[in-house]
């Protein structure tokens, strides 16, 4: 694979399974791609890396006398598109890991429980195809899914009698999440219309691009839940990551135990689910000061 190509792959991946910012983050990263390939032009294809890249990048960086904060980014930036590569079975025995300067957590942006009704309700539920968009991030969102976990979804991973949907997830760990009673409504619905459909209920996933027949996109999904944003008047920069976001966010605000909602997002440490308590607080003492003001 050329390696602008897998570079291509790789910001897709973040800016849609991620969520990260298009307007910021995604730039910093494709600049920290552009100086990596400045130091190592002979770099074409996929197959041209290797460890001892970054070792050597981290070195001319440093020769260059930049900051062990923009150095730490760079580094960081080539060791998640190793990472990236050998996930996606693009390259192997590349990744390592290096120790680098502790760096500020990023607070995802979430979607309030308004907000997420009013992106729901902004969906025409007559159309086939836009009532499919529902049930997709209605499905994302109760279930506080990743982009890839929805798009592999299969009919017989959701347990109607139970309410549960069973997940594969990274590493290949199973994890089971409760459904809420509107989203079961919903999938219900939605697979009895594609049972009613030959050339639907042959399809390995349960969500499918009829016009395409093809299995949906990250890239789709994403400029899906933008369209619809738009159309509820929601002004925040959001991806489908957000949904995962909020569906975490509202457990927590709502008293769900930490540990609980590590289980259901699937994170294998729990200091990656703590960064949700950090916008509840913020949210709690934001409602504390405005209660101060009107008093």
């Amino acid at each position: 694979m050329e390696i602008n190509d897998a570079i291509e792959l790789f910001i897709q991946f973040k800016l849609v399974e991620e969520g990260l910012n298009q307007n910021s983050t995604i730039p910093s990263y494709k600049e920290d791609l552009k100086v990596f390939l400045k130091y190592f032009p002979e770099i074409k294809n996929v197959e041209d890396l290797n460890k001892d890249l970054v070792k050597e990048f981290i070195y001319n960086l440093s020769l260059d006398e930049l900051s062990p904060q923009t150095i730490a980014r760079r580094v960081s930036t080539i060791n998640n598109f190793y990472k990236f590569l050998e996930d996606e079975n693009c390259a192997k025995d590349i990744y390592s890991s290096v120790i680098l300067p502790k760096r500020e957590k990023h607070i995802p942006s979430f979607l309030t429980f308004n907000e997420i009704k009013a992106l729901l309700n902004a969906i025409d539920e007559n159309d086939f195809d836009s009532y499919r968009d529902k049930v997709m991030i209605l499905t994302m969102y109760s279930a506080g899914l990743r982009v890839s976990e929805l798009l592999n979804l299969k009919k017989s991973e959701i347990n109607f009698e139970e309410k549960i949907i069973t997940i594969k997830g990274k590493g290949n760990k199973e994890r089971s999440i409760p459904l809420n009673n509107i989203c079961v409504e919903y999938l219900n619905k939605y697979i009895q219309i594609v049972n009613n459909s030959y050339q639907l209920r042959k399809q390995k996933f349960l969500f499918y691009n009829f016009k395409t027949k093809k299995p949906f996109t990250r890239q789709y999904f994403f400029k899906t839940i933008k369209k619809y944003a738009k159309l509820a008047g929601i002004t925040k920069e959001i991806s489908p990551h957000t949904l995962r976001h909020s569906f975490a966010t509202h457990l927590l605000e709502n008293g769900a135990d930490l540990r609980v909602v590590q289980e259901l997002l699937g994170h294998s440490n729990i200091e990656t689910t703590q960064i949700y308590t950090h916008i509840s607080t913020k949210k709690i003492l934001k409602s504390i000061d405005l209660y101060s003001q009107n008093k």
